[in-house]
């Protein structure tokens, strides 16, 4: 009875964590280029009171034994890198990735992270830049007496001056092996670890990192029916554990009220 409070307390402890991801899932229903998270889980070691295989009394094989787990834990928290619904700007600084691939950045500290929001900005010296001002790779600095910026499929970047259309750089892609080793660091940033391999640059419309879109926004491809119903059944399965827990209180009342 007490390996089943055990058993059952760490039940709660992983469907709180479970929570824990939906909630902040559902608090970027609404950010661009956010991807949910997903909650994997695993079963702990097991008290083994008999190992299959071994012999019985009268030498003969036991087929089966009896093994008794200790619970659960939480194994990983991973980001679902599929594709968010596109929303039509027409803003000509909000650019959408059709694809693989993300945008890199230059932090503040000069290293480089990367990203799936394309709502960019200008600076006060004509660079692009993200909403926190960090400087957007492949951008030249836009001239102060351009009217117009586009941004083809394969990413060339032009600027209008006078009427005259002047290229003004290109944006490339890139990708991981596993983006779901990505670091996320907050800001709609991801910076490479050694899970996630080194990033690997294309332009776009090659090497399968995809296309851009000026005039869209890649949404969060977070799904509120989805994420409440995985809400309903994590509350569900921690009110079971606690029903558990309860139950084994009961059962050790009941062995301790025993009288002679």
């Amino acid at each position: 009875m007490l390996r089943a409070m055990w058993a059952s307390a760490t039940g709660m402890r992983a469907q709180q964590m479970n929570i824990d991801v939906i909630a902040n899932n559902l608090a970027n229903v609404n950010t661009a280029g956010f991807k949910r998270s997903q909650a994997a889980f695993q079963d702990l070691i097991y008290d083994r009171l008999r190992s299959p295989g071994a012999s019985s009394d009268d030498g003969s094989g036991i087929p089966v034994g009896i093994q008794i787990g200790l619970g659960t834990q939480l194994s990983s928290v991973g980001k679902i890198f599929t594709a968010g619904k596109p929303q039509q700007t027409g803003r000509e600084l909000d650019v959408m990735i059709e694809g693989r691939g993300f945008f890199k950045v230059t932090l503040a500290d000069g290293t480089e992270a990367y990203t799936r929001d394309g709502s960019f900005q200008v600076s006060s010296e004509g660079e692009i830049v993200t909403s926190d001002g960090y400087k957007v790779d492949g951008f030249d600095a836009v001239d102060p007496n351009a009217t117009a910026l586009a941004i083809s499929p394969n990413g060339t970047i032009s600027e209008i001056v006078n009427g005259s259309a002047t290229q003004k750089g290109q944006i490339d892609l890139y990708t991981f092996v596993n983006p779901s080793g990505l670091l996320a660091v907050g800001h709609n940033l991801f910076t490479p670890s050694s899970a996630s391999g080194d990033a690997v640059s294309g332009t776009p419309g090659s090497n399968g990192v995809g296309t851009v879109q000026q005039g869209f926004l890649e949404m969060s491809n977070v799904e509120v029916v989805q994420e409440m119903v995985n809400m309903i059944i994590a509350q569900r399965a921690y009110e079971v554990n606690t029903k558990a827990i309860q139950a084994s209180d009961e059962m050790l009342q009941a062995a301790n009220n025993i009288r002679r």
